[in-house]
């Protein structure tokens, strides 16, 4: 194949959006890195990443529907054996880095987060059994339902675990984002879902419930201390706890207050906010380009989400499909709860607005996503014209 050929079938697209989401994430980190006590330029370190991400993306992206079937498990496996032998490690490799134990430390390299990598393998697994339990069940049944279900449920529960005895309840939240995301489009009948999703949206609200009104009995019987229940109390009443757990939501919802229509321009900042760089990104750029910079950067996710899920909808492999709707559904939620977070809207989880904030571990997850995207276009179309679409 000629090298027109190949460049036919790269999504450029997709490469403008995640050009202008490069172009953002720069900019912003560079004014985030003039305040504080940062003596790292994230900037430099964060372009390395991107060429590291499009070197991921120029790997996987000639991997087709059926290459991605078959390693799937095979890179489940690795994702599990990293996230044990993380708990069982020594300090000197695996790090406890503000009370949990999620990076590998590599000398000249830094930290990686392997949790960011399993939520790709996840979504490539959870795809593969999905295809494969519809191969083997054409009609459906309650019984099959219920099997995929539980198919689904025990292969995201195993690194959920794993994650949350980190902890890492940013992480935990994705894996189940994900999970929910692919149930969504399994097929599973509604039958099920419905009194499933009811009985999850009734749990919660009873854990919040129990949280406000109750929390002895959460420490008394479930061992939850009470200050874990801190990141709750400062998200609804922030101000009472600026001092303490609430600094850092009173801090962005000044600075994002404070920008206005039109933000106070690039390098402008009024507002100190500690490590505003990773997951307040967000928060540098209301103050700096108003309600108008904020709403580009909301923007720029909606046509990445409608671009995948266009895809999703036109390609004829069941796999790719399913694919889309993992990344779509970790995007997603990465986004709007990095967004919701900075404004208030949702509790403080520390995760990162992808393919923006600062973060190896965290793009490079994200990178990875993309290369399955890429890989659609790039290889669905040599198969244009076959018969055999599956």
């Amino acid at each position: 194949m000629n090298s027109q050929q190949q460049s036919s079938r790269i999504d450029y697209g997709l490469m403008l959006i995640l050009l202008m989401l490069f172009i953002v994430s720069c900019v912003a980190i560079y004014s985030a890195q003039t305040t504080g006590q940062y003596g790292t330029n994230f900037v430099i370190r964060q372009v390395v990443w991107y060429v590291v991400g499009i070197g991921i993306i120029t790997l996987f992206i000639r991997f087709d529907s059926d290459q991605f079937h078959g390693m799937s498990w095979y890179l489940y496996g690795i994702g599990i054996f990293l996230l044990v032998f993380l708990i069982i490690a020594p300090s000197s490799i695996a790090p406890t880095i503000n009370g949990a134990k999620s990076w590998y430390r590599f000398p000249g390299i830094g930290q990686i987060q392997p949790s960011e990598f399993f939520k790709i393998f996840l979504v490539l697994t959870l795809s593969r059994i999905m295809v494969n339990h519809h191969l083997k069940n054409p009609i459906k049944t309650i019984q099959s339902d219920l099997l995929l279900l539980v198919k689904l449920g025990a292969t995201t529960g195993v690194p959920l675990l794993l994650i949350m005895q980190q902890p890492d309840l940013g992480t935990s939240l994705v894996l189940i984002s994900i999970l929910l995301g692919m149930i969504f489009v399994s097929g599973i009948t509604w039958k099920i879902l419905l009194p499933l999703f009811g009985s999850a949206s009734a749990l919660i609200a009873l854990i919040f419930y129990m949280v406000l009104w109750h929390p002895a009995i959460l420490e008394k019987y479930m061992g939850v201390k009470q200050y874990q229940f801190g990141r709750i109390y400062s998200w609804l009443d922030p101000y009472n706890y600026e001092s303490s757990t609430g600094f850092h939501l009173t801090r962005s919802l000044l600075a994002i207050g404070s920008g206005q229509t039109m933000g106070k321009g690039f390098g402008y900042r009024e507002v100190y906010l500690p490590e505003s760089h990773t997951d307040f990104i967000f928060s540098i750029i209301g103050e700096e380009y108003g309600f108008i910079g904020a709403s580009i950067v909301v923007s720029l996710f909606f046509v990445l989400i409608y671009h995948i899920t266009k895809l999703a909808l036109t390609t004829k492999v069941p796999y790719y499909s399913y694919m889309c709707a993992g990344v779509i559904a970790m995007i997603t939620f990465h986004a709007f709860q990095n967004i919701g977070m900075t404004i208030g809207l949702l509790p403080i989880t520390g995760i990162p607005l992808p393919f923006i904030s600062y973060g190896g571990s965290s793009l490079m997850g994200n990178m990875l996503a993309l290369a399955l995207v890429f890989s659609i276009t790039y290889n669905e179309r040599h198969y244009m014209f076959s018969s055999d679409q599956s």
